[in-house]
């Protein structure tokens, strides 16, 4: 794992990560579980800002996906999209952050994904936290629909429960996580 990596890891155990000796923590799925990760203490911090984008960027070149666009369901997927959009500009690419809205607006326009891409777009999506998928998958659907051509799917933590990666990997695209539960679980 390089420094930059690790240093994320750190924050996201430090400041993201709970655990309970019991099933305290009620997931969106209504399950319960021991432990539970709230990634918005480290996205709204600016070094796992930075971080996330830094290690997101380098994980997206190392994978070779050449993109115009990154985003997925608001509000977890949204830091992500964001801060890996800045680093790419720092590194002399721009790739679009966009967000895919939980319900289409009611007014304007009414588009259920703001930003600046457009059908036939290269993209992908993000998420920070798996669990059954349903939040990726979501905001997968909502983009086909849009006719955005996904070219992989990138999450921040798989919890490794209730077959979220193979559920997402079900509707036919490559799916890859910086972490999964393993990285944090006290050795």
């Amino acid at each position: 794992m390089n420094n930059d990596k690790e240093r994320l890891r750190q924050i996201i155990k430090s400041f993201s990560y709970n655990y309970s000796s019991e099933p305290i923590y009620k997931l969106v799925s209504g399950a319960t579980s021991n432990f539970y990760f709230n990634l918005k203490k480290t996205s709204m911090r600016p070094d796992g800002l930075f971080l996330i984008g830094k290690t997101v960027y380098e994980f997206k070149e190392r994978l070779n996906l050449d993109i115009k666009g990154i985003g997925g369901l608001t509000l977890g997927a949204d830091p992500i999209a964001y801060a890996t959009s800045m680093y790419a500009f720092s590194q002399g690419e721009e790739i679009y952050a966009f967000v895919v809205r939980k319900e289409p607006k009611q007014h304007g326009m009414g588009l259920p994904i703001e930003g600046l891409i457009n059908k036939g777009d290269k993209v992908v999506i993000v998420d920070d936290v798996v669990t059954t998928g349903g939040s990726t998958i979501k905001a997968i659907k909502a983009g086909e629909d849009f006719g955005l051509v996904i070219e992989a799917v990138i999450v921040l933590v798989d919890r490794c429960e209730y077959n979220g990666i193979k559920n997402i990997q079900a509707l036919g695209y490559p799916v890859y996580s910086i972490f999964d539960i393993n990285d944090f679980k006290d050795k």
